[in-house]
């Protein structure tokens, strides 16, 4: 299982909070027929994608990326003491596991010049923050937050009507505390930084694109979920705001890259989470290149 990457002039590391079993396959993806399942069980438990109760795993975690100029760390996973009832797994977690995964691999929460996330759900954000002395502080102290203007007013006008816990406690004190840059879709970082938007998951869904004068990696968020979705791009989550769109998106967005030297970051599948799209009669696979 390799954590580290290195394309172009860019290193990449990957720092895991859990690695689990999340939702039964026909729950999270409610097209999936039982059929389609039956057909691809062997290869998703051999992918350690599924596990033997027909539960889909997976990965969630931060890819940090270092550019000869930055350190951007790309979507903040759960985090620690957040209230989330409805996830026993991350309700009110205390661990040191994210922490201890960036240590190890050379990096402080100082070190960070940007966090970026591709959206703005409970496990893209929730080490944007840390509890310090009963109040949501910036985990991250030095770096600079950006978070996507459609993104971000979308989950404005929902808190509005009622309180979402993920954007009151991880999102509005980075605000709060200045550290934020709410960016529309142009928006770059130097020569090494774009964002491709990806809308469906969310209405401001992006991924990320990072190299010099070209795609060298590219970091999917919620695009997709499982290596189901590269071989069947027509499957959407329930997750999703937008089923349909987000179908398009995904299946352009895997045109677009098949058969292209980009590495393929994905905030989901399970270890090693990274590979090359490569084209299957008339859909994908994500290869593994190492």
């Amino acid at each position: 299982m390799s954590l580290k990457f290195s394309v172009g002039d860019l290193t990449i590391h990957r720092a895991i909070e859990q690695e689990v079993p999340f939702f039964p396959a026909l729950e999270l993806l409610p097209q999936l027929t039982p059929e389609v399942l039956a057909e691809n069980r062997a290869w998703l438990r051999q992918a350690k994608a599924m596990n033997e109760s027909d539960v889909l795993i997976l990965c969630f975690q931060s890819y940090i990326v270092r550019t000869p100029h930055h350190t951007i760390l790309i979507d903040s996973c759960i985090g620690n003491h957040k209230p989330r009832p409805g996830r026993p797994n991350w309700h009110m977690k205390s661990d040191d596991t994210y922490m201890h995964a960036l240590s190890a691999a050379g990096i402080t929460p100082a070190d960070i010049d940007y966090v970026m996330c591709t959206h703005l759900h409970v496990d893209h954000v929730g080490w944007n923050t840390r509890l310090e002395n009963g109040h949501w502080v910036p985990t991250f102290p030095k770096a600079r937050y950006v978070f996507g203007k459609t993104e971000y007013d979308y989950w404005t006008e929902q808190n509005k009507k009622a309180e979402v816990p993920p954007f009151a406690d991880s999102v509005l004190p980075v605000v709060e505390a200045d550290r934020a840059e709410i960016v529309s879709n142009d928006f770059a970082i130097g020569d090494h930084v774009r964002i491709l938007p990806t809308p469906g998951h969310t209405p401001g869904h992006v991924a990320f694109a990072l190299g010099k004068g070209k795609d060298d990696a590219v970091f999917s968020g919620d695009l997709m979920h499982t290596p189901l979705q590269t071989l069947y791009p027509e499957l959407s989550p329930k997750f999703d705001v937008d089923p349909a769109h987000a179908a398009v998106t995904r299946r352009n967005f895997l045109e677009r890259y098949c058969e292209t030297d980009t590495l393929c970051c994905t905030a989901h599948f399970p270890s090693p989470s990274v590979g090359k799209i490569k084209r299957k009669g008339n859909a994908f696979t994500c290869e593994a290149t190492v």
